[in-house]
């Protein structure tokens, strides 16, 4: 059974978001800033209401808490059918693999529900939580790229992590091996081997 749901972020989740951020600020701080107060929550929100972003809120399933917050941003259609992936988790919840779980359902639902055939996540180098958690999942390293992003006014190196949806759907069959030949999740992308 698993210890986590995920769900599109909904303006109901504000107040929730705003405060698990506020609590979170040392865990979050130098890699991301996310909003603290309404107007932030407002101009966040704003972003989902286009076809190139969605929000998801990963809960844990046994207390309802908001466990972290994910973004599928710039998704490209077409020939690329990608995605950027962006993520943080919120404080009481760190060190217990819910973010793992988390990131494996975010995936299920970017190459499932999205049909993506690749999401990139890219991290600064001293992010060594962030880099493990991609690691875990499957993501592999692609490269690194110099003054990437620009944050708190400097602009800073990343490291390249990404993964193909044939190469999760690799990973999650490896996993369901022991299983009977008949619980084995098939995807729904066209044009997949």
């Amino acid at each position: 059974m698993s210890r986590i749901s995920i769900q599109p972020i909904a303006r109901s989740d504000a107040g929730e978001l705003i405060a698990a951020n506020c609590a979170s600020r040392e865990l979050h701080r130098p890699w991301v800033h996310p909003f603290t107060d309404a107007d932030g929550f407002q101009a966040y929100s704003a972003t989902l209401q286009q076809d190139q972003k969605v929000g998801l809120l990963a809960r844990e399933a046994e207390t309802g808490r908001a466990a972290g917050l994910f973004n599928l941003s710039q998704i490209a259609r077409g020939n690329f059918q990608s995605a950027y992936l962006g993520f943080y988790g919120f404080s009481g919840h760190v060190g217990r693999g819910l973010m793992t779980e988390a990131l494996r359902a975010v995936l299920d639902y970017a190459f499932d529900e999205l049909c993506l055939h690749r999401v990139e996540s890219n991290v600064q180098p001293g992010n060594t939580r962030s880099i493990a958690l991609l690691g875990r999942v499957g993501f592999r390293k692609e490269g690194y790229s110099l003054r990437y992003l620009e944050i708190d006014g400097i602009w800073r190196d990343h490291e390249r992590w990404a993964i193909l949806a044939d190469e999760f759907e690799n990973q999650q069959t490896a996993k369901q091996a022991p299983l009977e030949a008949s619980t084995t999740k098939k995807r729904r992308h066209k044009g997949r081997l």
